[in-house]
């Protein structure tokens, strides 16, 4: 890990994951010389964005709608559906890296990122500080796991954790396990844990919605349409999964005829024995594990005042519309891996156009 003392440079990507290698690779390809006009920092200790981080259950065959990165196919063969999706795309995202030498910092933290001098960002690092004219935060979710507070929880007597924490089936075994949420994660959980446990159970805030047959392009632009419409009017986001529904697999089938996807209301509070709700119902519970999703990781982004009223930081495409010199790629509609890929180049093009408009404008001032 180098320092970087202060140098000034075009470009700053924060997040080496999909939308950061995307955006790294189209900033190359326009022709910012990475190292001299471009340094890529992440916070990870090794490739594979949030992927290397992913549980070991998690196999590569049982992963939905993962896209290649942009000029590099994602080229598996059978025996890979068995392999830890980790170690999969974790491989594929370091092939990657040496295919178009992207040299990412790693591992480096950004606590922030604050007005600088002279019209540049001061991203202030675990290695130093650099300046930039343009950032691009590509940082993802994994970093802010998200767990509702409900009534009671500081005094549950068992065991609790988020799916980011969630290392496979079998510390389950013998236990009463209570799973929240109703995402692909919170079913997976429990298709996962319920041969193993005492007892699952499956609490979500609303129904569960199972998509039956294709998802075609249509459907897919669809979805990103409404996570996009909540962005654009600076709401928090909402994952494009979140709007798309359950794809009915052969195993969901087996699950629900089985009972282990039987749903149950959100409980109303939680005890010292498990959760309750207010018609006098309650199940006890040794483990509440809470796949209640993630929250865009963008803290380091405060000094600027970005948000909105309603929470979210309000973007035209992916550009931040209270500072164009901000860049979010994989945020709200582009959180998605085809999603990311095309985010990163539209974010490229934005800051060239940015970049060229300020050298005019110097050139016209001298």
């Amino acid at each position: 890990m180098d320092g970087f003392g202060g140098r000034a440079v075009d470009v700053v990507v924060v997040g080496a994951g999909q939308a950061g290698l995307s955006s790294a690779y189209h900033l190359a390809r326009t022709g910012f010389v990475p190292e001299r006009d471009t340094v890529v920092v992440d916070h990870a200790p090794g490739p594979g964005g949030a992927w290397q981080f992913r549980w070991p259950s998690l196999t590569y065959g049982r992963v939905h709608g993962m896209h290649s990165l942009p000029g590099m196919e994602l080229e598996t063969d059978p025996a890979d559906a068995l392999r830890s999706s980790s170690e999969v795309v974790s491989g594929y995202f370091a092939a990657y890296e040496r295919r178009f030498g992207i040299r990412v910092h790693r591992p480096v933290d950004v606590p922030a990122v604050r007005e600088g001098p002279g019209g540049l960002l001061r991203v202030e690092t675990s290695a130093g500080v650099l300046l930039t004219r343009a950032l691009i935060s590509a940082t993802g979710t994994w970093d802010r796991p998200f767990v509702p507070r409900y009534p009671g929880q500081d005094s549950f007597l068992g065991r609790q954790l988020h799916t980011a924490r969630y290392a496979g089936p079998e510390e389950f075994a013998g236990l009463r396990v209570v799973v929240v949420g109703g995402g692909a994660s919170g079913t997976q959980h429990l298709m996962e844990i319920a041969p193993l446990a005492a007892s699952t159970t499956w609490v979500t805030r609303t129904p569960p919605v199972f998509r039956e047959g294709p998802f075609g392009e249509e459907q897919g632009r669809a979805a990103v349409a409404l996570v996009e419409e909540r962005v654009r009017r600076g709401l928090p986001p909402r994952s494009v999964v979140s709007v798309t529904g359950l794809p009915l697999t052969d195993a969901v089938r087996r699950a629900r005829a089985e009972g282990v996807l039987d749903r149950l209301p959100m409980f109303d509070r939680i005890t010292p024995a498990g959760v309750a709700w207010d018609d006098g119902g309650s199940i006890d519970a040794d483990v509440i594990l809470w796949a209640t999703g993630f929250r865009p990781s963008i803290g380091h982004l405060a000094p600027l005042g970005l948000r909105e009223p309603g929470g979210g930081v309000r973007v035209e495409g992916t550009r931040a519309v209270r500072d164009p010199r901000v860049h979010l790629v994989g945020y709200g509609p582009s959180a998605s891996t085809i999603g990311a890929n095309r985010a990163g180049r539209s974010a490229v093009n934005d800051i060239r156009r940015l970049l060229a408009r300020e050298r005019d404008g110097a050139g016209a001032a001298a």
